[in-house]
C-alpha cells in the first residue's frame, strides 16, 4: 500500500505522538505507585498546587455539557491559539455541532475558581481509546495544564477503563507523566 501512494504522488511523514497505557489501574494513586518516587512527588505537588489554588474540575460527557460550556471552552481555544501566535480555525457553531451530532463521545473537563470556569479541555473519546485534542485558559495557574489535560483525563480513562490516552504529538514532558512514544507514520498529497 505504501509503494502505490508513493506512485500516486504521496509524500510519507514520520513522528511521534505520546500515548497513555492503562495496565488495569484501580484509581490514580495506583497508576503513580508505578513511578519512581522522585516523577511521583513532582505529578503530587503539581496537583496540589492546582488544589491550593482552589480550582476544581468537572468532568462533562454528552448532554451534561450546555451551551454556556461550548462558548467559555470556544472562548479559552481563541485565547489560548492567539496566545501562541496562531490563528484559531475551528468556530464556536463547529464546537456546538459536534456536541450535538457526537457529544456521547465527548470529555470536557472544565477548571473552575471561585465558581468561575477558568479552563477547559476537550477530548474525544470510545470504549478503548480517549484522543486528547484542545484546550484553552483564561489565567495562568502553575500545573493547570497538566490537571486540565492529562491528569483528569487519566482519572477519566481509569474509571471507565478506556486502554489507550492519545495525549498527542508534541511534548517530551509528557513522558514525565505516564505517557510513551509512539512512531506514527502518514501519507499527504
Amino acid at each position: 500500500e505504501a509503494a502505490l501512494a508513493l506512485e500516486a504522488g504521496l509524500m510519507p511523514r514520520r513522528g511521534v505522538q505520546f500515548h497513555w497505557r492503562n495496565r488495569g489501574y484501580a484509581n490514580f494513586e495506583d497508576f503513580l505507585a508505578t513511578f519512581s518516587h522522585d516523577k511521583r512527588k513532582k505529578v503530587r505537588q503539581e496537583r496540589r498546587k492546582v488544589s491550593e489554588a482552589g480550582i476544581r474540575f468537572q468532568r462533562k460527557v454528552g448532554s451534561q455539557i450546555t451551551d454556556a460550556d461550548w462558548q467559555f471552552f470556544n472562548r479559552c481555544y481563541r485565547l489560548t491559539y492567539r496566545a501562541h501566535h496562531s490563528s484559531p480555525y475551528l468556530t464556536l457553531e463547529f464546537f456546538r455541532t459536534i456536541g450535538q451530532s457526537m457529544g456521547d463521545y465527548l470529555l470536557l473537563v472544565i477548571a473552575e475558581q471561585a465558581g468561575e470556569p477558568v479552563a477547559a479541555a476537550l477530548n474525544v473519546f470510545d470504549a478503548k481509546t480517549l484522543y486528547g485534542r484542545y484546550w484553552g485558559t483564561t489565567t495562568f495557574q502553575s500545573g493547570l495544564h497538566f490537571e486540565t489535560c492529562y491528569y483528569q483525563a487519566l482519572e477519566f480513562c481509569i474509571e471507565r477503563g478506556i486502554a489507550i490516552f492519545e495525549g498527542g504529538a508534541q511534548g517530551e514532558h509528557k513522558l514525565a507523566r505516564g505517557f510513551d512514544p509512539v512512531e506514527t507514520r502518514s501519507m499527504h498529497w
